[in-house]
């Protein structure tokens, strides 16, 4: 029997967006985790050249993963085999090859309510049963280690994202060597979802390799490196699994598109050209984190990561679809809404992306100033 998976209610509000711009509306797309920026130049440059080159057959980089061992060696200090890891077509494929090669059919697998929303359904489509565990501001809207110490039974595994999809929020470094302790302790298998990486505000992030070495991690070049048309992504798992996972890859994949490899090799040593694009995220958050107060959107998730932010507004709305529809039709501005993110409480949040450039973030602060000011005033005027 096939499993139920929950739509994804943000394609229905791109959906809407491009109607709208082809009726010649100006819209700004805030509701995707997609920078707006391209692929670093030079990656673009050496894809040119590979296609007058190269047949582009079936192909599993060996320099690419080697320069992957090199980038954790020197971000992280944690020493990972080529052999561990597996090149996948993007981030999603890897958390399915995560999934469906590690555990079975029933088991029960932890995440975090707020959380990405295909955490849940590729849980369920592989006929696993995803344990959601909601999480508030009073955590920083993430697990904790007193959270999964005291799940009876212990779960079979637990998805963990630091920085977070949808609120931004990153685990410190100690919190996640308690959790790994607590993981270690109880058999819970750590599935980290480590894409956000090299997009953090405060702090550096930790990989989960650094408490977990048995971790399984997930990554991919569509954030920080700005390639998410590309589809690439990579998985890594202990040695002695690492056989299943290819084995997994090549039968429900074949391989990661070989155009794609090339490239991001070469995009691994664009760092000035891919710090500038933080830099911009950056500036986007504050201008954002000025505004929105201003709004009536106060509550918000610590964007410390990634590129988000976790607004609450059931001052204003208890259906975030049907405010985010309206919202879009008034102002051109596509959000997110939260019942993607958290089923339960989601009708009362909405998730703004600013990987989008500078003047788009001051053009939407612009649009939205009136359009919640007017609801403002329309509530004051209901009471």
């Amino acid at each position: 029997m096939s499993a139920q998976v929950d739509p994804f209610y943000a394609i229905s509000i791109s959906g809407l967006a491009q109607r709208l711009k082809a009726e010649g509306r100006s819209i700004i797309h805030m509701e995707f985790g997609q920078p707006s920026t391209g692929a670093p130049k030079a990656a673009v440059a050496a894809a040119h050249a590979v296609l007058d080159v190269e047949p582009l057959g079936y192909w599993s980089s060996d320099p690419l993963k080697a320069r992957i061992c090199r980038h954790y060696a020197e971000t992280y200090g944690v020493t990972v085999e080529p052999d561990r890891i597996t090149l996948t077509s993007g981030a999603s494929p890897a958390l399915v090859l995560a999934l469906s090669s590690t555990f079975r059919p029933g088991e029960v697998i932890a995440m975090a309510r707020p959380g990405y929303v295909a955490y849940r359904n590729t849980v369920k489509a592989l006929h696993m049963v995803p344990l959601e565990i909601s999480c508030g501001a009073e955590t920083g809207f993430q697990l904790t280690v007193a959270m999964l110490a005291a799940l009876e039974p212990a779960p079979a595994g637990v998805i963990l994202a630091s920085p977070a999809n949808p609120t931004g929020t990153v685990i410190p470094g100690p919190e996640l060597a308690a959790i790994a302790e607590v993981c270690r302790a109880r058999g819970i298998r750590i599935v980290s979802d480590e894409i956000y990486h090299g997009l953090s505000y405060a702090e550096p992030t930790h990989t989960m390799l650094e408490y977990a070495p048995d971790a399984i991690v997930v990554n991919s070049f569509s954030k920080y490196f700005s390639m998410a048309g590309w589809r690439l992504g990579w998985l890594i798992v202990p040695r002695d699994e690492a056989s299943r996972a290819m084995a997994y890859m090549g039968a429900l994949f074949l391989t990661a598109p070989s155009l794609a490899q090339h490239a991001a090799l070469v995009a691994m040593d664009c760092r000035d050209e891919l710090e500038g694009h933080l830099a911009t995220y950056r500036r986007n958050r504050e201008l954002l984190l000025e505004a929105l107060p201003a709004l009536g959107l106060a509550k918000i998730a610590p964007p410390d990561g990634a590129f988000y932010i976790w607004a609450d507004v059931r001052a204003f709305t208890d259906d975030s679809l049907a405010f985010c529809k309206e919202l879009l039709r008034d102002t051109g501005v596509a959000l997110a809404p939260g019942i993607d993110f958290d089923p339960v409480d989601g009708h009362r949040f909405i998730r703004l992306s600013f990987a989008v450039s500078t003047p788009e973030v001051k053009e939407a602060i612009r649009r939205l100033t009136p359009w919640f000011a007017s609801r403002s005033t329309a509530d004051r005027a209901g009471r």
